[in-house]
């Protein structure tokens, strides 16, 4: 019977210890209440690269909104700059992970840090980018924030499920379920096209449907949407490389 049922608490209960000596020191400096930057010298290397990925998606979003608010809407080095920012997420991504095998320090800590950093660099930084490009109509801010909760829920079914997918010999999981939130850098590559093209503002491709009317949209706001749907299938398996 479980102690949520009111059973008295018995070595039956008590939680294994962790077998992991690596994640047990860093539960034991993160729940530390003395020592100061306890929680800086709870990070592994693999966890410092992983903050990178998030300070990349934090300056594409930055970078977005200095397009906003610049003078000279011709000028689009903030663009790119906002796109740009998304692929050396990406490389910072793969890197915490070959830095945790390599050092052999994996934790629940890196773990979390990493759906994070990937919400922000490939969910926020490409919805915002696309709305600086000019996906800006009350339909349009729908189907961008739909992207960004699939791809949030996509990260915390991969947290819920990774220890019961079926892993390999090295003990890493052999498929995703569903598109993995870093695709979205194919996104990333459609719209520098279009900056390059000069496809932006009223110049996006397939134009604009039900302008001035209540249900105004950019019909290419579906390739958002799309993505969406295929990052929470629970039906694609990809398989990990």
């Amino acid at each position: 019977m479980s102690r949520r049922n009111g059973a008295p608490s018995g070595p039956k209960d008590a939680a294994p210890p962790p077998t992991d000596l690596t994640q047990d020191k860093q539960a034991r400096l993160l729940s530390s209440e003395a020592g100061h930057f306890s929680l800086f010298r709870a990070l592994h290397m693999a966890d410092f690269i992983t903050e990178l990925n998030g300070f990349c998606g934090v300056m594409s979003v930055f970078s977005s909104l200095r397009y906003c608010i610049q003078d000279d809407p011709t000028d689009h080095t903030n663009l790119y700059l906002a796109l740009g920012f998304i692929p050396l997420g990406l490389f910072f991504d793969f890197m915490d992970g070959k830095i945790a095998r390599w050092r052999k320090k994996a934790s629940l800590m890196g773990q979390e840090l990493d759906s994070l950093a990937d919400l922000i660099s490939f969910g926020v930084a490409p919805a915002s980018a696309a709305f600086i490009l000019g996906l800006r109509t009350p339909i349009d801010h729908l189907a961008l924030s739909f992207f960004v909760l699939c791809g949030l829920t996509r990260l915390a079914r991969f947290n819920v499920t990774v220890a019961l997918l079926p892993k390999d010999a090295t003990g890493k999981s052999q498929y995703f379920e569903g598109t993995p939130i870093p695709t979205s850098l194919a996104l990333a590559g459609i719209m520098f096209w279009w900056v390059r093209m000069g496809w932006i503002g009223e110049s996006l491709p397939c134009g604009v449907w039900g302008q001035g009317k209540w249900w105004e949209w950019h019909p290419v706001v579906g390739l958002w949407v799309v993505h969406g749907c295929l990052m929470v299938s629970k039906s694609i398996k990809i398989p990990k490389p």
